[in-house]
């Protein structure tokens, strides 16, 4: 069984910072659509976030890419990692709780194992991977709720969105894997926001108008805190932890976020989630750790 690389004081600290990053998203997005349409919203956190990108590529002096096979991956990845996954879960935002919407967007590790499972021979589904992804599932639907997975009204439609999501993300990192291999993090992200940016500045044109000026510094701050802090910084942090961590440790974000939205949630936004979702979580976040690893050490399955 592959053991988890161990965490240190430091590793702790900025894995912590990254989930509070990607946790406090939820609620700066729910407060940009107060003011601005939700194609908007994602054009603005792709354009503002890849500048930034690229200023820290520039500053690491790393060579852009010139390869127009290469940009024209970085435009499909762009779209399932970005444009499409930012749109469906900030257009969920709109019909359910920022807390909620979390949760559900934990569920991309679990299409990850699946996706990866179909498409990758070395990413088989064993079975402490089919218990974990079982129980995971679980989770989703209960914190759905079963009878809302059977009528097609407005909440019910957003929650589907948002897992629709998350599927997208479990492609894109199918994608990234095949398709952007070898690139330094950093130039991959930066090019892969751009490509994103590509396709949702010319939609929100298209679906919303020329963008607004007169918002509210609540309006302008969330947004800014989109696109520096909740798109350009967390990918940078990311990369920081992956090396200093190792991807199984990443998992443990997931198990993070939700928490942090959940609270910001109640204390910003005054939202109380059922404590069916809540339950839902914990039944979700059980196959995480079991994805993981960590619950099955000492007594592990096959994997």
């Amino acid at each position: 069984m592959t053991m988890q690389r161990s965490l240190s004081p430091r590793a702790w600290a900025e894995l912590a910072l990254l989930a509070a990053i990607w946790g406090g998203i939820f609620l700066a997005v729910r407060l940009a659509l107060a003011e601005t349409g939700v194609a908007t919203v994602v054009a603005h956190r792709v354009t503002w976030g890849a500048l930034i990108l690229w200023g820290a590529v520039a500053a690491m002096r790393l060579p852009v890419p010139r390869d127009p096979r290469l940009w024209g991956a970085f435009l499909i990845m762009g779209l399932l990692n970005n444009a499409l996954p930012y749109a469906l879960i900030a257009w969920g935002q709109l019909h359910i709780e920022s807390g909620l919407t979390s949760i559900l967007n934990a569920a991309t590790a679990i299409f990850g194992v699946v996706v990866a499972a179909v498409l990758f021979r070395d990413e088989r589904l064993t079975p402490r991977r089919a218990l974990g992804v079982a129980l995971g599932f679980g989770g989703v639907v209960l914190a759905i709720g079963p009878e809302n997975l059977v009528q097609l009204d407005l909440r019910s439609l957003a929650q589907l969105a948002v897992l629709g999501g998350a599927f997208c993300y479990a492609l894109a990192g199918a994608w990234g894997r095949i398709a952007l291999a070898g690139l330094a993090p950093q130039v991959a992200a930066a090019g892969m926001v751009t490509g994103a940016a590509l396709v949702a500045v010319p939609a929100a044109l298209w679906i919303d108008g020329p963008p607004r000026f007169d918002l509210s510094l609540t309006g302008w701050g969330a947004i800014a805190y989109a696109a520096g802090p909740g798109t350009a910084l967390a990918y940078l942090l990311y990369f920081r932890v992956l090396a200093m961590a190792g991807s199984g440790n990443l998992l443990l974000t997931t198990l993070l976020i939700p928490p942090v939205a959940i609270a910001l949630g109640a204390l910003v936004l005054g939202e109380a989630l059922a404590p069916r979702a809540l339950i839902g979580f914990g039944v979700l976040a059980a196959g995480l750790l079991i994805l993981d690893g960590r619950l099955l050490r000492r007594r592990p399955l096959p994997n």
